[in-house]
């Protein structure tokens, strides 16, 4: 049943959340801003990989269209979604940065074509499979999901630090002052105006920071509009322009490797989402948006376009902005559509300094970490191990962030697996919590190792303090203790630990 609120004059409201109808206009501007907190993720990979293939220049810029192109087409499909296809969650898609490293060293064997068969034939693999990633839902507790969207937000730091520093790291400029300044000062922009009293300011703030912090980059000489009006202006891409995809087998696995990584992180993205939005995910809903990852992977290398998945730094923009309609990110997806169509609009967008990016992009990574956090915080860590599943994912996610190297000298099927933050905290969080807290083997909950010991306390609100007592705690002089002699915390109702002597109650 649709109703209008009283909250939001104009707006449309669904059962959910998500369904909330803000009006072409402003669904039009804020779909604006979720393109271009995206727009330089979603172009750099084109870029990479052309790169790779020793495309020309026009080859290279009919990429970075149908990439755009693409992105348009699966954002729809996934926001605004059609049965069986679509979380119908504001989840903007775009070229997976996971299988980077994978088709930089496929094209180097058999070229484009190659890269585009072995994403067709991965994506379909995907596709047939979805449905049983979409029944491990109930492996991906708030332990598991809190702790990959907080390694999403960390992973996604770099990439805010080197857009503030200029994203060319050849570039003479790259990590000037000049740089570092203009995203601090868009940073600056973005806290001011989110600190604003009118709604669709604060709300805009994102857009707004990234116009103003254009303009000012203008003044100081740092935008270049000049190839603006170079190329043509209307142009569909062509399908197949770089010939009929190859279908080598070697290629194949190494793509469907990388698609598991994919499904993994996508789920993780829609679990995200979901609460951030406040809005319920089951596994069907898990299994639509997994169909359309896959079915728009399928079909991006018909348009010459790479495998597709769902961008983490908007799952950002969706928290920080507190605007949860999926119909915004479809009318982003729009706007990706046609910017594939008009590259002298996309050539616009991409005369935006990075270091104006970079600064937004640092209140938009740190909300993401920020929402891990909040979701972290409902774990309950007394009596189990969840402390060490946190604690050894988030520590395994971060080593290819900040050892990047890290696995150069092991198998590349390690690298394709590991090399991404979010895909090592991702898999060990699932296996862990499947080792600690559903294969009944080792400690129990009764008598945790040292970890859990250290994260239980007693509370002193509860007038029963006794019934929270286990087997093999002890009194020594007055004070509790468990079965291994290291003290229970007592805390009062306010979280503050006491002084508390179990014979003070009455104990014995």
């Amino acid at each position: 049943m649709i109703k209008r609120t009283s909250q939001d004059e104009g707006s449309v409201t669904g059962s959910r959340p998500e369904d909330e109808w803000l009006g072409a206009g402003r669904s039009l501007a804020y779909g604006i801003q979720h393109v271009l907190t995206m727009y330089g993720g979603i172009i750099a990979p084109p870029l990479i990989i052309g790169g790779a293939a020793g495309a020309s220049v026009t080859e290279i810029g009919l990429l970075v269209s149908s990439c755009l192109f693409i992105g348009g087409l699966a954002t729809i499909l996934q926001s605004f979604g059609v049965p069986f296809f679509g979380s119908q969650l504001p989840l903007v898609q775009g070229t997976s940065f996971a299988s980077m490293a994978t088709m930089t060293a496929i094209v180097a064997d058999a070229g484009l074509p190659g890269v585009f068969g072995a994403v067709i034939a991965s994506a379909v693999i995907g596709l047939l499979i979805a449905p049983v990633f979409s029944r491990l839902v109930r492996f991906f507790p708030p332990v598991v999901t809190g702790t990959v969207i907080t390694v999403i937000g960390l992973s996604l730091m770099p990439v805010a630090g080197r857009w503030a520093m200029g994203n060319d790291t050849t570039a003479p400029d790259f990590g000037s002052v000049a740089n570092i300044g203009l995203a601090a000062l868009t940073l600056f922009l973005v806290l001011v105006l989110s600190k604003v009293t009118i709604t669709a300011i604060s709300r805009l703030s994102i857009l707004i920071s990234i116009v103003l912090g254009t303009v000012i980059a203008g003044a100081l000489g740092k935008v270049d509009f000049s190839e603006v009006g170079d190329g043509a202006i209307f142009a569909v891409p062509t399908p197949f322009a770089f010939g009929a995809p190859v279908f080598d087998i070697a290629a194949i696995i190494s793509m469907t490797i990388v698609v598991l990584v994919i499904l993994t992180e996508t789920t993780a993205d829609i679990l995200a989402v979901g609460e951030i939005v406040d809005s319920r995910v089951d596994r069907r809903r898990i299994a639509d948006g997994l169909r359309a990852d896959m079915a728009a992977s399928a079909v991006a290398p018909i348009f010459n376009g790479f495998t597709q998945s769902a961008f983490a730094q908007n799952v950002g923009l969706v928290a920080i902005t507190g605007v949860r309609s999926r119909f915004v990110v479809t009318a982003g997806g729009v706007v990706l559509l046609i910017l594939g169509m008009l590259p002298v609009l996309g050539r616009v967008v991409a005369a935006i300094p990075y270091p104006v990016l970079g600064g937004a992009g640092l209140v938009l990574f740190g909300t993401v970490a920020a929402s891990g956090i909040r979701t972290l915080a409902k774990v309950d860590y007394q009596g189990n191990l969840n402390l060490v599943i946190v604690a050894a994912s988030v520590g395994f996610g971060m080593l290819p962030i900040a050892v990047p190297t890290f696995y150069d000298r092991f198998p590349d099927w390690v690298g394709t697996i590991f090399h991404s933050g979010i895909s090592s905290a991702a898999v060990m969080a699932v296996s862990l919590n499947l080792l600690f807290n559903h294969l009944r083997l080792g400690r129990d909950g009764k008598d945790p190792s040292v970890f859990g010991a250290a994260s239980r306390v007693i509370d002193y609100s509860d007038l029963d303090v006794l019934s929270q007592l286990r087997n093999g705690d002890r009194i020594v002089e007055g004070k509790i203790v468990d079965a291994e002699g290291a003290p229970v915390p007592v805390q009062d109702a306010e979280g503050r630990t006491i002084a508390y002597r179990l014979d003070e109650a009455g104990g014995h």
